[in-house]
């Protein structure tokens, strides 16, 4: 059934609570029959129907368990996939980042400040953390940006984006 509903085109975010409710309404039944058993009260009930009944709740449930581990393991993997993608996009940003700065001849205090700057620090947070004057971020700032070639911290910012996304814009991705 939840096969069939993949192949159909209903989407994983549909089945995958479909699973759950229907492990939901197994364990409920099979509660309800442990309890009636318990107390005695299967001997109402005709017992091959309630056998075969258990049978099929059974069935469903270990069907649905089984689905939903490999869902849970496909899922793990993509997440493990995306975090070694997500490192990887670091160390390439940071690649970029040198690059620049090497090319711009930044100093170490430069280098400091355009990193503070990047990670969207105002002047003041600037000033705080390197224990100077704002006077002095403000202009280490304007050194950086007349050597990015830039006027201001959204153009100095946006040529690293544009870097890291100019591949994924190229190849006519919809980012």
């Amino acid at each position: 059934m939840v096969s069939t509903m993949l192949k159909a085109g209903v989407g994983k975010n549909v089945a995958l609570p479909l699973l759950f409710l229907l492990q939901f309404f197994c364990v409920l039944y099979l509660i309800g029959d442990a309890i009636a058993d318990f107390k005695g009260g299967d001997e109402v009930e005709s017992s091959e129907r309630s056998h075969a009944l258990e049978y099929t709740v059974v069935t469903a449930l270990v069907f649905s368990l089984v689905f939903t581990g490999l869902e849970i393991r496909k899922i793990l993997r993509r997440s493990s996939r995306v975090e070694d993608q997500l490192k990887a996009a670091s160390g390439a940003f940071a690649e970029v980042l040198d690059e620049h700065f090497t090319t711009w001849k930044l100093t170490r205090s430069e280098r400091d400040v355009a990193m503070l700057a990047i990670k969207g620090l105002g002047i003041a947070e600037i000033a705080e953390i390197r224990a100077t004057k704002d006077g002095t971020i403000k202009a280490q700032l304007n050194a950086i940006y007349k050597k990015a070639d830039v006027s201001g911290r959204p153009q100095f910012i946006s040529l690293f984006v544009e870097e890291l996304m100019g591949e994924a814009l190229g190849s006519g991705s919809n980012l």
